[in-house]
């Protein structure tokens, strides 16, 4: 289920990106697009290829856990991520889409049934349902929720999950190849590098050629979870495409996440802020997230330059990764080419 990446080369085409502007003012254009209104927002909607693939079954696979596993149908497909669900979708296949998770925000997902419970599996949910396919990934679970869908006979395959840029291609093909649409597959993956490549061209870039530095934040104030992302947080990748700096790994945060502290901050230094869209609602806006000790004492608090992307894509890395990297420049840079 593994080939080489047919991007390649992508992470150096994106280099051209540009997540943010540095800290100049006249040449800062970050700076200028902070004060800049937010565009409509786009509906939340996947766009299926055309057609419907007919998936060419029965198909054996090695699941992540290293597992053989055979698919003789897709006529019933459990997606266990909202990731994953929108592969399918965009593939072609969801009319056979029995269920979502609690990620699967996009509309076309809107009136399936959930089967998560927080993130948690409920394998009781899903075998209700009766699939005949149940997607998910290495984060998939509890184990034991897993283990009961498979001794109920339902072929359960486990994909590695997805944290960068370079996974793009690569997941929309292992999904294809696990339904056994494969051709649909190479499409959908042609496209998607296509549409990454589009918005990687005449990108404005800072002048004076400094890396800016992006601090990923995740919030939840109705939890009281408020968190800086470190070297695994999964952004990574997407602000090294952009030509800037990961401030929190950067800083020596080795972690997916760690707890925010003013220290910590300090430490990172950001010139610009990173959050999804309903992190940044839960504290209230830029001026409730400017309130969290050590956020107001950084360049990115002092300047309110704060860009926010949905939740149910920020990290997807599938089919509209194009469009998130389109959001950030639209919001950085207020549309300039």
């Amino acid at each position: 289920m593994r080939r080489p990446l047919r991007l390649a080369g992508a992470l150096a085409l994106a280099a051209c990106l540009a997540l943010t502007g540095c800290g100049g003012k006249a040449d800062n254009p970050a700076a200028t697009a902070a004060k800049a209104d937010k565009k409509a927002a786009a509906p939340d909607r996947v766009e299926p290829l055309s057609g419907t693939p007919k998936p060419q079954l029965p198909v054996t696979v090695t699941s992540a856990e290293g597992k053989k596993v055979t698919v003789k149908s897709a006529d019933r497909i459990v997606p266990l991520t909202g990731a994953l669900n929108e592969i399918v979708f965009t593939l072609g296949l969801g009319d056979k889409v029995v269920a979502k998770d609690i990620t699967a925000t996009f509309e076309q997902a809107g009136k399936l049934p959930t089967v998560t419970r927080g993130h948690d599996v409920s394998a009781e949910s899903v075998l209700s349902l009766r699939p005949t396919i149940v997607i998910g990934d290495t984060t998939s679970g509890p184990a034991e929720a897993m283990q009961q869908i498979r001794d109920a006979g339902i072929p359960v395959v486990l994909l590695d999950t997805a944290k960068s840029l370079e996974d793009v291609s690569e997941r929309i093909e292992d999904v294809a190849e696990v339904l056994g649409v494969e051709q649909a597959g190479e499409q959908l993956v042609r496209r998607t590098e296509d549409r990454i490549a589009a918005v990687q061209k005449g990108i404005p870039q800072p002048k004076d050629g400094r890396k800016p530095r992006v601090a990923f934040l995740y919030l939840r104030g109705t939890a009281a979870v408020y968190l800086i992302g470190g070297a695994d947080s999964g952004a990574g990748s997407l602000l090294e495409a952009a030509g800037a700096v990961d401030a929190g790994a950067e800083s020596g945060l080795k972690k997916d996440f760690t707890a925010i502290t003013p220290e910590a901050l300090a430490k990172a230094q950001p010139d610009v802020i990173l959050v999804m869209t309903k992190g940044l609602e839960s504290v209230g806006g830029v001026d409730g997230l400017v309130k969290i000790p050590g956020v107001a004492e950084t360049p990115a608090g002092m300047d309110r330059r704060v860009v926010d992307i949905p939740d149910g894509v920020l990290l997807n890395y599938g089919p509209r990764t194009d469009e998130v990297l389109k959001s950030l420049v639209d919001q950085l840079y207020g549309g300039a080419k």
